[in-house]
């Protein structure tokens, strides 16, 4: 007897649908005007998603959510990570549904009319991208609050920006851990869809780069490196689905930190191999090269997710 973990033909036709939508809307553009404080492009992306269903995947159905499996929530966010889509993206559609679970805000978010974010110390002190999203949330041990901003901090990617939040208005409780495991997993799905288009557009120039008179992409050390990042991303990738059909702590910080490399293997070798002009602000690659360098940070760093790995074995 086999057991088959790859995805059904519902989910590959809606990974496939997202990558149509967003295959046309011009993301570069959307994240650098993001990047100035310009978010109309970015809310055209955000309303592509939500005609999509993205956006009410983990909303409850009492709100014309989905309540959809993790796996399919998985689904959506490596694609959205694949197209570098700007905006608080983890916070607002997998953790806010759960943090506002018996709330009527919640159609909101299903309906993309709301984006919300969140910051949840210590492992979130900050919240991103709060001063484009329509609500702040402030989660800890106490409870959830709304949350007003304060300081402004730049993230090393400028689309990414940190803000310190306070505390406002009353209390409610929420399943924090469960609001976690979801960031992080998230997180994790993003970085794998970034490690993946790094890669897509490291092998094309590749081929059309040449080299003392050769295609760059036909020397065997250039082979070797990108085979080595497709065998990490093969790797993170089903760490990630197991993870969210489990939801353990163990298997998400797995999943996330194997997405942590995948994602910073891919960048590596993609600025190796496009050399310099790969970094400057002109060049698209550097925005998935500042998006893998915020995201394996967000949500809990490598260090963190080891630890809880190892506490768990």
């Amino acid at each position: 007897m086999t057991v088959d973990f790859g995805l059904n033909q519902q989910q590959r036709d809606f990974a496939a649908s997202i990558d149509a939508a967003l295959g046309v809307a011009d993301l570069p553009a959307a994240v650098r005007a993001w990047s100035q404080g310009d978010v109309a492009p970015g809310r055209k992306v955000w309303q592509q998603l939500a005609n999509l269903g993205v956006t009410a995947l983990n909303v409850p159905e009492r709100f014309e959510g989905l309540a959809a499996d993790p796996v399919d929530l998985v689904v959506a966010l490596e694609r959205l990570g694949r197209w570098c889509v700007p905006g608080p993206v983890t916070e607002s559609i997998a953790v806010a549904p759960i943090l506002l679970a018996d709330d009527d805000r919640c159609a909101g978010l299903a309906a993309g009319e709301l984006i919300a974010t969140v910051a949840l110390p210590p492992q979130m002190p900050r919240a991103v991208d709060a001063d484009s999203a329509g609500l702040v949330l402030l989660a800890g041990e106490g409870g959830i609050t709304e949350a007003a901003l304060s300081q402004c901090h730049q993230s090393v990617d400028p689309s990414r920006r940190l803000y310190d939040v306070t505390a406002i208005g009353q209390l409610w409780q929420a399943d924090l851990v469960r609001a976690y495991e979801f960031g992080a997993l998230a997180t994790a799905a993003q970085l794998v869809g970034a490690a993946e288009a790094l890669l897509n557009a490291t092998v094309e120039y590749a081929k059309q780069r040449t080299q003392f008179g050769r295609v760059i992409g036909s020397y065997q050390a250039i082979k070797h490196k990108l085979a080595d990042v497709h065998i990490a991303i093969e790797l993170a990738r089903p760490l990630i689905y197991g993870a969210a059909l489990s939801l353990s702590p163990r298997d998400v910080s797995a999943a996330k930190v194997a997405a942590g490399d995948a994602g910073l293997l891919a960048a590596r070798s993609a600025l190796q191999t496009h050399g310099a002009i790969g970094f400057t602000q002109e060049h698209d690659l550097s925005l998935w090269l500042l998006r893998v360098q915020a995201l394996r940070s967000a949500w809990g760093t490598s260090e963190a997710h080891r630890r809880r790995v190892l506490e768990a074995l």
